[in-house]
């Protein structure tokens, strides 16, 4: 038996990047020898489970046994990672197709479930992986990281992206525009979140998001790649610790104190939840002191944390979608009108900068060009609507 596999999430190096989201498969028969079915067997090949099912909204299954029409007629398979599961690096998941009942292996395909995780928990191997592409990505500060930083500026481009109903989803774009190139310079990264909540005595160190000397700059293990990290034409981080590095800034809301800024149901819940912008993403940046980066919004972005601050912003969101089964910005639980009017916070306005619009009402310039593309995920678009990062969790 032969059979014809397309799958988009499998990347050009060969490996298949799946998440906890269901991504669809086509599977045919390739050399039809009979008048009867072929029926075939998909089951994970690793201890990193994947799950499968025949329609998008089954029930996924450990193995799954389907039957190929012997006109060679394409079926479509739905692929996930297990929920809870996570690789720690490429190639340590996959899944293989085998035939029935006589079990002779068809495919074997390697895979990655990349998932976002949390920073303080991440293998020593993770972590520097992450850090050697935003190292790549700054490039001593020659690198596209630069775009990054000036489109994270004072106003009139913070009016996009801050103060108004637009703050997640248009902090959601900018987090996977950074992804997408960091995978585009090491494929198994995913952005790691500070979980601003609990301590994390494993992100504030050396050898990770630095630890500050008297002066308040960060000081790396030798040869770490945020040693030689430039914006602005300057070398270094400013961040002053305003809590211990093992214990969690006291003034930030709890993620359950968060998630019940809009209890269910209420006609302006999302707007209660967007309160969040305040505290507990506010509070989580003021927690640092002095002159350090990530308190000002015109200077935030020159520190990698912010990312990853802003990854569990993100990560709060999708929670909060998930759990309330608000996957549709059409209904005001979901997504409330903005009552200023102002452009980039409506669910049909385009997302500055990847719109590339400039002149008034929107910023002189856009920097950085369209919305980084995936190999392996076709959404959002290039220039995409606030309404498609507010539709369902990314």
């Amino acid at each position: 038996m032969i059979v014809d596999v397309e799958f988009s999430s499998v990347h050009p190096n060969g490996i298949a990047y799946l998440d906890w989201t269901p991504r669809k498969l086509s599977i045919r028969l390739a050399d039809a020898e009979g008048a009867n079915p072929a029926r075939v067997r998909f089951a994970s090949r690793t201890a990193v489970e994947l799950r499968f099912s025949e329609a998008r909204a089954d029930p996924m299954q450990q193995v799954l046994e389907i039957d190929l029409p012997q006109d060679g007629s394409p079926i479509g398979i739905w692929i996930a990672g297990l929920f809870g599961t996570a690789s720690i690096q490429d190639g340590d998941s996959g899944y293989t197709i085998s035939d029935v009942p006589g079990g002779i292996q068809l495919i074997s395909q390697a895979a990655m479930v990349r998932v976002r995780k949390n920073a303080n928990g991440l293998t020593d191997d993770e972590r520097d992986r992450f850090l050697a592409a935003m190292g790549t990505l700054n490039a001593a500060g020659s690198g596209r990281f630069r775009d990054f930083r000036d489109m994270h500026v004072d106003r009139p481009a913070s009016d996009e992206a801050h103060f108004d109903v637009g703050f997640l989803p248009w902090h959601r774009c900018y987090l996977l525009d950074l992804e997408r190139e960091l995978q585009a310079i090491d494929p198994s990264v995913a952005l790691p979140y500070w979980r601003f909540d609990e301590p994390a005595p494993n992100v504030f160190t050396r050898a990770f998001m630095g630890l500050p000397n008297a002066n308040g700059r960060l000081v790396f293990t030798a040869g770490h790649p945020l040693e030689s990290w430039i914006t602005d034409g300057q070398l270094g981080i400013l961040r002053s610790m305003g809590f211990l590095p093992n214990a969690r800034p006291s003034s930030v809301l709890s993620e359950a104190d968060t998630l019940a800024l809009a209890p269910f149901p209420a006609a302006t819940q999302y707007r209660n939840f967007a309160d969040m912008e305040g505290n507990p993403h506010g509070m989580a940046h003021t927690s640092f002191q002095g002159s350090s980066f990530i308190r000002r919004i015109p200077l935030a972005a020159r520190d990698p944390l912010f990312f990853m601050l802003h990854c569990n912003v993100d990560r709060i969101w999708a929670k909060w979608q998930w759990l309330n089964a608000l996957y549709d910005p059409a209904e005001t639980e979901a997504f409330s009108p903005s009552d200023t009017g102002r452009i980039g916070h409506q669910l049909g306005d385009t997302m500055w900068p990847w719109n590339q619009v400039t002149g008034l009402p929107r910023p002189s310039t856009a920097p950085g060009g369209t919305l980084a593309a995936s190999p392996v995920i076709v959404r959002p678009g290039p220039s995409p609507t606030v309404r498609d990062l507010a539709l369902i969790p990314i």
